[in-house]
């Protein structure tokens, strides 16, 4: 699964810089994970490193972007060929 984080959101800005996917960022009101982007930590750490730091637990699975640990590590992959194909350019 994706995460997601909450209305409980502080905006303390300690999730976004931890983030190794650039998956989290300023929404509207509080802080967003783009469901694309997001692998858990996946392929990165043993521990989504957002939850890790976040001072009020506001981020939890995203029910709506149920993904197996295969498609989280095969979403990693994907990302880093991403973006190695666009330090290329």
């Amino acid at each position: 699964m994706a995460l997601m984080i909450t209305d409980e959101c502080i905006n303390c800005d300690v999730c976004e810089p931890e983030c190794p996917n650039d998956a989290i960022s300023m929404g509207s009101e509080i802080y967003v994970i783009d469901p694309a982007k997001c692998t858990e930590c996946v392929g990165h750490f043993d521990e989504p490193q957002c939850r890790q730091v976040c001072p009020v637990e506001c981020i939890p699975n995203d029910p709506q972007y149920l993904e197996t640990p295969d498609g989280l590590l095969a979403k990693y992959h994907a990302l880093q060929a991403a973006k190695a194909v666009a330090g290329k350019d």
